[in-house]
């Protein structure tokens, strides 16, 4: 069972940035693809970013992209995973998850592993 921590969530003004980062640990050195999804008040959860285990390949949701980046650790640092979001909009505004999977395709959308969450809030 792997435990899933989340950070660095908070309060900003639209234009501005924040880094969110996540800590996957499970006592073993297994590879995760790992990603976030996002919950906006009144709406279903929608995936917003994915990386590889090697952290070679991402993917994003078209909402995101060219603003947000996801990356992640290397070596022992593998299972950190960081999202930076630059010119945030009031729509991002939401509660952000961590997640991971053993499954060696980063493009999946359905994952095994959930981190409790972390709250952005992005004021106009």
């Amino acid at each position: 069972q792997v435990q899933l921590v989340e950070s660095g969530g908070g309060l900003v003004q639209a234009g501005g940035s924040l880094r969110i980062s996540c800590v996957a640990s499970d006592g073993a050195s297994r590879n995760y693809v790992m990603g976030w999804f996002r919950q906006a008040p009144g709406k279903e959860r929608e995936f917003v970013a994915s990386i590889s285990w090697k952290g070679r390949s991402t993917d994003y949701a078209d909402s995101v992209r060219g603003r947000f980046t996801i990356s992640r650790g290397n070596g022992k640092a593998k299972n950190t995973m960081y999202l930076q979001m630059n010119n945030l909009k009031p729509e991002d505004t939401a509660v952000y998850y961590c997640v991971a999977d053993t499954a060696s395709d980063y493009t999946i959308r359905e994952y095994d592993y959930w981190g409790q969450g972390t709250r952005v809030t992005v004021s106009a």
